[in-house]
């Protein structure tokens, strides 16, 4: 391996290190931050979650009395909730891929630790390009 390569990937590597250690804390206040409200299609539901996807707050619109349905309401809640979490998900991802490439940050969400560690292999020069 060429060492003046791997010298010049070191330091690439501390760039981006200083970089990312400089802007975390604005970074983590802005995560933080982050909340993503959606309205069901119906317009019965309307669901707020934080940056997690967790549920913060949700609102039941009154005329869903007057033809009750419990089976649709809690399909409409859960995909409700579903599309509010993408949404802020997606307010993370953005927040977050000036620091992390997409495909990492991604198989960071998946849970996908082989794939977070392929992804940093493949960014160590000679490292498995696959």
């Amino acid at each position: 391996m060429d060492v003046q390569a791997l010298r010049a990937r070191a330091d690439e590597l501390m760039a981006q290190f200083d970089r990312m250690r400089s802007g975390v804390g604005e970074l983590q206040q802005q995560l933080r931050a982050v909340s993503a409200t959606v309205t069901s299609a119906d317009g019965l539901v309307t669901v707020t979650v934080g940056p997690r996807g967790q549920v913060t707050r949700v609102e039941l619109d009154p005329r869903i009395y007057r033809r009750p349905n419990a089976k649709e309401l809690s399909e409409t809640i859960t995909e409700t909730i579903r599309a509010a979490t993408a949404k802020a998900l997606a307010q993370v991802a953005e927040l977050c891929r000036p620091l992390v490439p997409d495909e990492q940050f991604q198989a960071h969400m998946d849970f996908d630790l082989e794939g977070v560690f392929r992804q940093l292999d493949a960014d160590l020069p000679g490292g498995d390009h696959r």
